[in-house]
């Protein structure tokens, strides 16, 4: 697959005009890349998982898209903590409630992401959300299995607070298009089989939030033995609407009860959510240094 080449070309998504690399995946295929190509780049560690995933052409409020966004190369990380449920229930819709592994306390989430090689070109990303009860589950049973499926990464419900990023297009799509909080700001993530750090710049050009620590050790898997979905509740145009994450994890490593690790917490917006939800202890963390992703377009949804 060809390099970038220099500069960049202004599209058009639902009435609104961003930049993106001219030459890149998202000028040269509008989120169709034929997965021959894709396979051709050397960063991508192979596309049979998304063979198995046809794209549908689907009307949305940033015009006419193609669907799943495929996240070919990429990697992650994932600081689970523990807050108050009384905290999360003051942040959270009404319409849902926070998923808690004990009574009274909740799960708080520290999210970076790293996308190498997608649809919509390099971004990166980071996030502050909290695991929910899926929406329209009830009883002791099933609050005991969605701690169990939450916490192995198998199906995690979530509701996202703050998820910056740092270009246009992501920021647009995700935002218009999904109804996340994004904005644009100065955001590095790097993740390696050695160390894993982050830097959220806030509107300043201080730190919003940084990260660094040790990367756990990494297991390997085939594409497709390790599946793991999340499933996203937004509100957009005042209805609710659900949004479906598959990730194919390559590389993936835990730390429960991590030592080590080097979190700031400065001014800005993720700080603040992170504040106001008095994100405590931190039970687990999770790096996958090689991954890839399918992200459905939301889906009306009905809440209790």
């Amino acid at each position: 697959m060809p390099n970038t080449a220099a500069g960049t070309v202004k599209v058009d998504l639902g009435g609104r005009t961003v930049e993106v690399p001219k030459g890149g995946m998202f000028d040269r295929y509008r989120m169709e890349a034929p997965l021959d190509d894709v396979a051709a780049d050397p960063r991508v560690p192979g596309v049979d998982f998304f063979r198995t995933l046809p794209k549908a052409e689907v009307e949305s409020p940033i015009g006419t898209t193609r669907t799943p966004n495929f996240y070919y190369a990429m990697s992650s990380a994932r600081l689970t903590m523990t807050a108050p449920s009384r905290a999360i229930r003051r942040r959270l819709p009404s319409e849902l409630a926070p998923l808690e592994i004990a009574p009274g306390r909740g799960l708080v989430s520290l999210m970076f992401f790293r996308y190498d090689v997608c649809d919509i070109d390099f971004y990166t990303e980071a996030a502050v959300g909290v695991a929910v009860r899926p929406a329209r589950h009830g009883g002791l049973a099933t609050a005991v299995a969605d701690v169990v499926t939450a916490l192995g990464d198998d199906h995690l419900h979530s509701y996202v607070f703050s998820l910056p990023v740092n270009t246009e297009i992501a920021q647009v799509r995700g935002h218009d298009g999904y109804g996340f909080p994004k904005w644009v700001t100065d955001l590095d993530v790097d993740i390696d089989e050695e160390r894993t750090s982050a830097r959220i710049a806030n509107a300043d050009g201080g730190v919003d939030v940084a990260f660094s620590a040790p990367t756990p050790k990494q297991r390997r898997f085939a594409s497709g033995d390790k599946v793991s979905t999340l499933t996203s509740y937004t509100k957009r145009d005042g209805a609710w609407h659900s949004t479906l994450n598959q990730t194919n994890l390559l590389a993936s490593g835990t730390s429960l009860l991590p030592r080590g690790f080097e979190l700031t917490v400065g001014e800005g917006r993720m700080a603040e959510d992170l504040r106001a939800l008095k994100a405590g202890r931190v039970i687990q963390f999770d790096a996958n240094t090689s991954a890839q992703a399918a992200l459905h377009m939301p889906v009306p949804f009905s809440v209790r």
